[in-house]
């Protein structure tokens, strides 16, 4: 297989699972801060629990100033989007973190020197079109702090994106010890009450295990052989998933517009990614 489609399918991979995180989050009982440290846990353990040690147990994490930003970033990305979902709809929250895309295309020559391409904006705007047809009806001015909250979570994401572009030989090290920062971090706020349901646990344990650790993984290995801007691209798919599950979980059928706007986003990653492998030659990706 060509190797940047299996970075593609990697990325694809790694939006699936982070699909589930709205309707995951939504059904957790409890503050955003408490959903973000037991799933941030979860995910620091099972990740140093099946990745090989020699993978997170890096020395270049205490010297690389990209390294640890990529670890902050990933930190301040998660914790903003779990608010933003608590705070505003999933719809908002995922669409406005998306935008994280534009930040990425436009600073990927400065951070990454992957030049700028015409095609690259003309994806990004016709996918963002067809997720904007995906929330027709839904998309609500209501929650603006979370709203805002969901714009700062891209920014986090984008740069997320390009500081693992950088140092994706150290990526696995960033999921480890970015959970870790995050759980930390977010400890001091909900120690007085850490208490979980039964049915709060096992759904942050799989958020932690499955929509993070391993989707955290799926997406570093793909940007090893995708550049930035593909990554950001690709992940537009986990806005069309998300609705996936609301309809096998709760039976709430997506809209006409949902269908078409799906049908947008899919053919504008197949077209970036199908028609840019020539161009793509030439970038040093690995």
């Amino acid at each position: 297989m060509n190797a940047r489609r299996h970075g593609v399918l990697l990325v694809a991979a790694a939006a699936l699972l982070w699909s589930t995180g709205g309707i995951g989050i939504k059904a957790v009982e409890g503050s955003p801060l408490k959903v973000t440290f037991y799933r941030s846990l979860f995910a620091a353990i099972a990740s140093m629990l099946f990745l090989p040690r020699d993978a997170w147990l890096t020395k270049r994490w205490s010297s690389n100033a990209v390294f640890i930003g990529s670890i902050v970033s990933y930190a301040a990305c998660l914790t903003t989007f779990v608010v933003a979902t608590k705070w505003t709809t999933a719809a908002n929250a995922i669409f406005l973190q998306y935008a994280g895309a534009i930040w990425v295309m436009l600073l990927s020559p400065l951070v990454v020197h992957e030049p700028m391409r015409a095609r690259d904006a003309f994806a990004i705007a016709v996918a963002l079109g067809g997720m904007a047809l995906f929330f027709v009806g839904k998309f609500e001015s209501r929650g603006m702090a979370g709203n805002g909250m969901a714009l700062l979570s891209s920014l986090f994401f984008a740069a997320l994106i390009l500081s693992l572009r950088r140092e994706h030989h150290a990526s696995q090290a960033t999921v480890v010890w970015g959970n870790v920062l995050t759980s930390l971090a977010v400890l001091p706020f909900i120690a007085t009450d850490l208490r979980l349901t039964p049915p709060s646990f096992g759904v942050l344990l799989f958020l932690g295990v499955f929509q993070i650790a391993l989707a955290y993984f799926l997406f570093a290995r793909g940007l090893a052989y995708v550049t930035a801007t593909q990554a950001s691209i690709t992940g537009m798919l986990e806005p069309i998933c998300n609705p996936m599950w609301v309809f096998l979980f709760l039976g709430e059928r997506p809209s006409p517009y949902a269908i078409a706007g799906a049908v947008v986003v899919l053919t504008a990653i197949a077209w970036h990614t199908l028609t840019g492998e020539a161009e793509y030659d030439s970038l040093p990706l690995d």
